[in-house]
């Protein structure tokens, strides 16, 4: 019933669902519109605007992680990926169609599943142009994944990127233990 491709990203998330589909179809719009290839290394970049089941199709079938750094990820609770190559200025941009996940409370546990099926049926059946807006968009990516040195936090003794350290009072600090300092007087 489902793409070979649809299953393996099944095998990877763990099971079907609308989110996962709508991954998919992200992803498939992307690689149609932009010639956009899986990611041997960093040179594909995906900034994703939401932290659902959709994040997995892009990390498994673009190879895009957060590892490599070409993972971005902006919290911003809205179904919006924008994709670029490293190689230019150019990305695409695809988002989620008003009124296409539809909310369904009050559904009972078996409902519910039946409904969620019909919905990742319908997410991977429906044209394009129904269920995404895709367009091109200039785009400032950032730079490649950096290693930087780890120093201990002044008051956990944790590591952490240097880079992420903040200072106070001539003590260096993660983030999480800074803002359990009291507040320093003005």
């Amino acid at each position: 019933m489902y793409p070979e491709d649809y299953k393996e990203l099944i095998g990877f998330h763990g099971h079907s669902c609308p989110g996962l589909a709508l991954g998919y179809r992200v992803v498939k719009a992307a690689v149609d519109r932009a010639d956009i290839k899986k990611a041997g290394d960093e040179e594909v970049v995906a900034i994703v605007e939401n932290d659902s089941c959709s994040v997995d199709a892009v990390q498994f079938l673009l190879g895009c992680t957060f590892g490599k750094g070409n993972l971005i990820f902006k919290d911003h609770g809205k179904q919006v990926f924008t994709f670029a190559r490293r190689t230019t200025e150019k990305g695409t941009r695809v988002s989620l169609l008003p009124d296409v996940l539809d909310a369904h409370d009050g559904l009972t546990g078996e409902e519910k599943q039946r409904m969620r099926e019909r919905l990742v049926k319908r997410i991977l059946d429906m044209p394009e142009e129904e269920l995404l807006n895709v367009e091109e968009v200039r785009i400032d990516l950032p730079g490649k994944a950096q290693i930087h040195s780890s120093v201990a936090c002044d008051f956990c003794g944790e590591p952490m990127m240097e880079t992420k350290m903040v200072e106070k009072g001539g003590k260096f600090y993660c983030i999480p233990c800074a803002g359990k300092l009291p507040k320093e007087p003005a």
